[in-house]
């Protein structure tokens, strides 16, 4: 899979593809999907019926622009199955800082499982509204957000440090998908730049959409 999505050029730099390689994807899936865990595709996790692990082509075109550093400080906003949780903190370090909220009980509590059996247990995983962000730990020097929002939520810029990145599925809820956007954050002005289209299920929360 590394291979293939070197050659295709989602993979671009040997940071990402270490931390890729280092994590094992199928301890974050259900046992039914494990032996598809290299595929090119979306799986269901528990939750309400919508939520997926993304098609693992997403996590490097997410973790490349954010361009984490050994030692730095990340927000998660939709912990899934915790997979992403996971190549982020293999790319932020031991001394680095990943915190994932995720609004879903069942969802949570399946993050939470599949990163501590994986050995992530330094990885902050929070049951809340992630539209709110996570205060308690901010400032954050890259955020992602994993699921389609109609605008990034005020709350999320607050929280971003100087010089900070983040990645977001930005648009409709609709079957004509998003655009993933990249925000940074310079001198305490906000610049974006669309990356590609995508389809992420909706973002809920008091910034997001209804559930």
């Amino acid at each position: 899979m590394v291979e293939r999505y070197k050659r295709g050029g989602y993979i671009r730099s040997s940071r990402v593809e270490e931390a890729i390689l280092a994590v094992p994807r199928e301890l974050f899936m259900e046992p039914q999907y494990r032996k598809y865990a290299y595929y090119d595709q979306p799986f269901p996790i528990p939750g309400d019926g919508r939520q997926t692990i993304s098609a693992p082509y997403m996590y490097p075109v997410t973790y490349e622009p954010l361009k984490l550093e050994l030692g730095q400080r990340f927000l998660e906003i939709g912990a899934g199955s915790g997979y992403g949780a996971a190549i982020a903190q293999e790319l932020v370090g031991p001394d680095g800082l990943v915190v994932s909220v995720e609004i879903n009980p069942d969802t949570y509590r399946f993050a939470e499982k599949n990163l501590k059996e994986a050995g992530y247990n330094d990885v902050v995983v929070v049951l809340g509204d992630g539209t709110l962000g996570y205060p308690e730990l901010a400032l954050y020097d890259a955020v992602s957000i994993t699921a389609s929002t109609p605008d990034i939520p005020p709350p999320i810029y607050t929280q971003m440090a100087e010089n900070s990145r983040l990645v977001a599925p930005v648009g409709g809820r609709g079957r004509y998908g998003q655009d993933l956007l990249l925000v940074e954050k310079h001198g305490g002005e906000i610049s974006k730049k669309s990356l590609m289209g995508v389809v992420y299920v909706p973002l809920l929360g008091k910034y997001g959409y209804p559930g």
